[in-house]
């Protein structure tokens, strides 16, 4: 294998592994230790400009940083399964516990004369008036609501997510100088488009919930209702009750947003039922053991038929019971077991089964092209259609995701509308601002707590089940308090502090070896990457996780270290006699929208270091 460029900002960045699978590539590390330094502002603005939500999200992500992090595959407990850091809990703990942080905020500059419209007041629209405002953009945020969030503030229940974090965290966005048309909904884009906007943003999210034409869909319609549709009006406070017993059609997050929001509207029998198997769902683990530990039922591969009703008044559903068979390609069917159908009795359905983009109003002669999906064609890293001054971004893209998604949306959208309308090409990516500095501050010292925390996860106290079950608006999760959150955070196994090698200072007495507790560094012959994987010391088995191979070394072997399972404990580096291993923290920033993305591109592209 070659050496490894470690300059390579990719190769590091993808050691991180939180941050990695962060699609807004949050650096996670570096505010968890900023929180148990008790710094909560400081991480909290960490969080701010990657996230711009890190209350919301806190409360609500569907945390892909967490499966990915290193401390699920290295911890060893027989009392429960490995399990990550509390990533997200701890994201709401700078939150929480932040001080007034609106002095931090950027500063405005003058109006540079270029005007944007956002079409939606959700997290994608946000985002991109969070990062165009400063630099002088005029930003108007056009929505139906009243108030901004989207379908943060319309599907996502109070119980999970306060009105009050999202009024805090979408206020510091429309202070700063932000126009928001509240209640206006856009009709045509056309309309839009001859207002003479320098370049227009669409983020209204995929604002369709799927329905289900089954027999008795229409004779009993009064209490059958579309689940994203639903919620919005529990937000809204227009539905205040449910019938007493409810089933809920869905596996997705929002079928369990629905379970649990009827479970606290009177909805004494509440019963969610799925056509796949459990483990299938694709609900965040976390959200279905939430609804089952309400006292909430999961039925599983169970294919709805029909609605039954007796002279317009549902009474029940009936159901066919399947099984999961699966061919030589692991492509999944569902094959009817043969049992007798099942009616499962009820008051009242909540049919979440998928949500879907429409966009009435965008006239298809105005220029847009879309795909037979019905979704925007786009360019996949600048989020530009096919009419150049008019960008996609959220659930409006690509699809329903998730708020972190759309976050990312709108940063890469922001930069490219900031390019664009400074002459750049879109299609010309900003480098990340990255550096690598050394934690060395004594022979044995570092500049970070490098001990490896024993710890099991610490779990998130909950309200009363009596008090949080009786009302929509009471607040299930209350956080950590500052002691636990110091015990999580220490928990974090530090990815970004990075074992750098130098193999010039090397002797290669294999001190490194020995006192490895890991056993993922070995001096071996260089080969191809199977060989190398297969007999260092301990066989790296995780192929998505590269080798860190240095150059030839005096005895013509290489060293290899196995990044995948390394505790970056720094023991290596406090055992080497000759300083060629040092601990230094790596920092990535995506660059965002401004000048400084637009310099460093040009830069890059001259051939002059950025």
């Amino acid at each position: 294998m070659q050496r490894t460029d470690i300059a390579n900002p990719a190769y590091f960045h993808k050691v991180v592994d939180c941050q990695y699978a962060c699609p807004a590539h949050t650096p996670v590390p570096e505010y968890i230790r900023l929180i148990a330094q008790r710094r909560y502002g400081d991480a909290y603005m960490v969080n701010w400009v990657s996230n711009v939500f890190p209350g919301i999200l806190g409360r609500t992500c569907d945390r892909p940083c967490e499966p990915a992090c290193r401390r699920g595959r290295v911890e060893e407990t027989n009392a429960q399964a490995p399990e990550p850091v509390a990533i997200c809990r701890l994201k709401r703990v700078a939150a929480d516990m932040k001080e007034d942080v609106r002095a931090r905020m950027p500063a405005i500059a003058p109006r540079n004369g270029k005007r944007i419209a956002c079409v939606g007041a959700g997290p994608a629209s946000l985002t991109v008036a969070r990062d165009l405002a400063p630099l002088g953009y005029e930003v108007t945020v056009f929505d139906e609501g009243a108030k901004a969030g989207g379908f943060m503030r319309t599907q996502i229940p109070h119980f999970r997510l306060p009105e009050s974090v999202i009024d805090e965290e979408t206020g510091y966005i429309l202070d700063m100088g932000v126009a928001f048309r509240s209640e206006q909904r856009v009709g045509s884009m056309k309309a839009l488009m001859a207002e003479d906007w320098d370049a227009i943003f669409v983020g209204c999210g995929a604002p369709r919930g799927r329905d289900l034409d089954l027999p008795g869909r229409q004779e009993a319609a009064a209490s059958i209702h579309i689940g994203i549709d639903w919620l919005a009006s529990v937000s809204f406070g227009h539905v205040t009750t449910i019938g007493r017993r409810v089933i809920v059609l869905g596996g997705g997050n929002t079928a369990m947003d629905c379970c649990r929001s009827a479970r606290r509207l009177g909805g004494e029998d509440v019963k969610v039922i799925v056509r796949s198997g459990f483990d299938e769902m694709k609900a965040s683990p976390w959200e279905k053991e939430d609804a089952q530990h309400e006292g909430i039922p999961i039925i599983n591969f169970h294919v709805p038929k029909a609605f039954v009703h007796e002279d317009g008044k549902l009474v029940g559903m009936r159901f066919e019971v399947v099984r999961a068979e699966y061919d030589a390609e692991g492509r999944r069917s569902l094959v009817p077991t043969g049992e007798p159908e099942v009616l499962v009795e009820c008051d009242e359905v909540l049919v979440a089964v998928g949500q879907e983009n429409s966009f009435p109003w965008i006239e298809r002669d105005c220029g847009i092209d879309f795909d037979k999906w019905g979704l925007p064609v786009l360019d996949a890293k600048s989020f530009q259609s096919s009419v150049p001054n008019v960008f996609f971004g959220g659930d409006a893209a690509l699809g329903p995701k998730n708020i972190i998604t759309a976050v990312a949306h709108g940063h890469e959208a922001a930069v490219s509308i900031d390019r664009l309308l400074n002459g750049e090409s879109v299609t010309v990516r900003p480098p990340p601002m990255t550096n690598l500095v050394s934690q060395k501050m004594g022979i044995h010292e570092w500049s970070y707590d490098n001990d490896t925390s024993n710890d099991l996860r610490f779990r998130v106290p909950w309200a009363e089940a009596e008090k949080a079950l009786a009302s929509i608006r009471v607040e299930v999760e209350l956080g950590f308090d500052a002691a636990t959150a110091f015990k999580e955070a220490q928990r974090c196994l530090n990815c970004d502090v990075q074992t750098v090698f130098t193999e010039s200072t090397c002797i290669e007495c294999d001190a490194c070896v020995d006192i490895c507790p890991m056993d993922c560094i070995s001096f071996t012959d260089n080969g191809d990457e199977a060989q190398l994987r297969a007999r260092l010391k301990a066989p790296a088995l995780n192929e998505d996780q590269d080798l860190y191979v240095s150059a030839r070394l005096k005895t013509g072997r290489v060293m290899v270290k196995d990044e995948d399972v390394c505790l970056h404990c720094g023991l290596c580096a406090e055992r080497c006699p000759t300083g060629a291993w040092d601990m230094q923290k790596f920092l990535l920033k995506t660059t965002p929208a401004g000048p400084q993305s637009r310099d460093a591109r040009i830069a890059a592209k001259e051939g002059v270091p950025a």
